[in-house]
């Protein structure tokens, strides 16, 4: 069963199970945690019994171009080894898609490079972009940065400004 958590309702054995997960998936220590820099503003999670898969959605502003632009972040996309294959993944990824459509944001963005970012629509980009460095959840410096794992997902009928730089206004997702 697919469900939406709000993180502020994450309860405290949802998010061990989702640090499991994550562990599981994630070559990056996370510390124990169920995120990386910053906790997202909800989950998309598929629970059998316990949860086996998840999506970190994050929903804030960019600049782009000189204009703010709402998005979703997607991240932390992780499933359980031996749940892989079953469509699980792209499940809830369509879920978290239709939950930014329902938005008003414009685009979904993550990072990374898998064959299931390509089958949910995403298309890579080439924006350098500027951001606040956090890596081990610790605030470091502003990093200006080209992006090579940068995908972006369409929600509404405005055009993604292919080139041009793309400040984050803080963390990445």
């Amino acid at each position: 069963m697919i469900e939406v958590i709000p993180e502020v309702e994450l309860s405290a054995q949802d998010e061990t199970q989702i640090a499991e997960v994550i562990r599981e998936c994630f070559p990056t220590d996370y510390a124990g945690r169920s995120f990386y820099q910053q906790r997202p503003h909800l989950r998309v999670v598929r629970r059998e019994q316990v949860i086996i898969a998840q999506i970190s959605v994050f929903y804030r502003s960019i600049r782009l171009g000189g204009v703010l632009v709402p998005i979703i972040g997607i991240g932390d996309v992780a499933c359980l080894s031996d749940h892989r294959g079953q469509g699980i993944g792209s499940a809830l990824m369509a879920r978290a898609l239709e939950l930014g459509a329902q938005s008003q944001a414009e685009f979904a963005l993550l990072f990374g490079k898998r064959t299931l970012y390509d089958r949910a629509g995403f298309v890579a980009q080439k924006n350098p972009y500027l951001c606040v460095d956090m890596t081990g959840a610790e605030t470091n410096e502003l990093a200006q940065r080209d992006a090579n794992f940068l995908m972006v997902h369409p929600l509404k009928s405005r055009n993604w400004p292919e080139g041009g730089q793309v400040d984050f206004l803080g963390p990445l997702f």
